[in-house]
């Protein structure tokens, strides 16, 4: 019996790790430094600067590569939410449609605030930690926080 626990805990540890793994390998953070060949390290000590991962992008000439892979990055974990029941297609659809139309008139300054409005957290913490917040308000726990804001 104590066995059959043990595995079941290592299985849901296993789940849990690989979905982190799974949102840490697509933070902005690492989406810049693969476009633009900067480490970790150097893009946090520009954000540190005050410089937004699209100003960073855009300084680069990259900054249309980096909306389309961050879109690509929004979906996926838009559809990990509707998979695991936390929102509805529906609503995953909306933000989706409202970050896309949004990204349009992205200048790269951060100025947009993609998804904030919606609680849904993409990703504010500068790709460190992994928030678990409940989208409380206005987008009040960021990182990739699993709440949706519901009204």
């Amino acid at each position: 019996m104590k066995m059959k626990k043990m595995a079941l805990g290592l299985l849901i540890v296993g789940a849990v790790s690989t979905t982190a793994l799974a949102y840490a390998a697509t933070r902005p953070v690492d989406i810049v430094s693969k476009l633009t060949g900067k480490t970790v390290e150097t893009l946090y000590q520009e954000r540190a600067q005050g410089k937004t991962y699209g100003t960073i992008a855009k300084e680069a000439g990259k900054l249309e590569e980096f909306k389309n892979e961050m879109l690509k990055n929004k979906k996926e974990i838009l559809d990990q939410r509707v998979k695991e029941g936390r929102i509805t297609q529906e609503q995953a659809d909306e933000i989706y449609n409202s970050i896309k139309n949004n990204m349009a008139n992205c200048d790269g300054t951060g100025s947009q605030r993609l998804g904030q409005k919606y609680g849904v957290g993409f990703g504010n913490s500068q790709g460190k930690g992994m928030g678990n917040g409940a989208g409380l308000g206005q987008g009040m726990r960021r990182g990739f926080g699993n709440g949706f804001n519901r009204r």
